[in-house]
């Protein structure tokens, strides 16, 4: 009874988590007007290219993917080795002040975003970046919460390996790229994943520094569907069911890494 019991939980979780997901492709299929019906389609429909062709004559859906993609595996890449140098200097590096900077680097993550908006955007006004990819790119690169995870990794990694590359003649970058880093590949590609989560999914400061068309990501092209008098409910459901796809395959891709490093966690705890 007992695992009866679990089974049926756990079922009754994924129906809650799948149903959500599942409306959104069926309302994608549908017309607007008929997701309004009572009762509701509980079945795909056959608009789906409609939709998606309305989609693409709104928002110029296609390029708005593309520029998602490249920012965020821009910010992903850079994101991800700034957090690891970091990690890596505050975990093995012995300097006056250490504990105090990262302190200081713990601190930010109770800053909220919407305080640095308005000191952000007037840096990114003052260089002339204003409606640029690097607004949305550089100012975030250093990101407490990856130069936290990736100390931690750092931390449990063996000295005697280091010096033992340094008596081999190997450099500090050598050491870092060639012993080092891929020993935390699990981190590494958790960290990956919530990078480039978080860069896919920004809305509030891509929708405050970006004013071109051309240069929209997917949350911002999203909300140019929501007008005054009018919402293209089945094209939103449309754009964020195809938005979801490149985080799937982001995870499909770095899960071996990401449950590795949850399961490794687990052990050492």
């Amino acid at each position: 009874m007992k695992r009866l019991l679990i089974w049926a939980l756990a079922l009754a979780g994924a129906l809650v988590s799948v149903v959500p997901f599942y409306w959104m492709i069926v309302a994608a299929t549908h017309d607007g007007s008929e997701l309004f019906a009572s009762p509701p389609p509980f079945l795909p429909g056959g608009d789906l290219l409609a939709n998606l062709q309305k989609l693409e004559e709104s928002v110029h859906f296609a390029r708005v993917m593309a520029t998602s993609l490249w920012t965020a595996l821009v910010y992903t890449v850079l994101s991800a080795l700034v957090s690891a140098m970091c990690g890596y200097g505050l975990a093995k590096y012995r300097f006056r002040g250490r504990g105090l900077l990262l302190g200081v680097v713990l601190a930010t993550m109770m800053i909220p975003m919407q305080v640095l908006l308005v000191p952000l955007f007037q840096m990114m006004a003052s260089v002339g970046w204003v409606d640029t990819f690097q607004s949305i790119i550089i100012p975030f690169l250093a990101n407490s919460f990856g130069i936290f995870l990736m100390r931690q990794a750092f931390m449990e990694f063996p000295d005697e390996l280091l010096e033992s590359g340094r008596l081999d003649g190997a450099g500090d970058l050598r050491i870092f790229y060639r012993i080092v880093l891929p020993c935390v590949r699990p981190q590494l590609g958790a960290l990956v994943i919530f990078t480039f989560m978080s860069q896919w999914n920004a809305f509030i400061w891509p929708l405050l520094m970006l004013n071109s068309e051309e240069r929209y990501t997917v949350p911002v092209a999203l909300n140019h569907l929501i007008g005054l008098s009018h919402v293209d409910y089945a094209g939103l459901m449309l754009g964020a069911f195809l938005a979801t796809l490149p985080l799937m395959l982001v995870f499909l891709i770095f899960q071996r890494q990401f449950v590795a490093g949850l399961m490794g966690g687990a052990v050492k705890g």
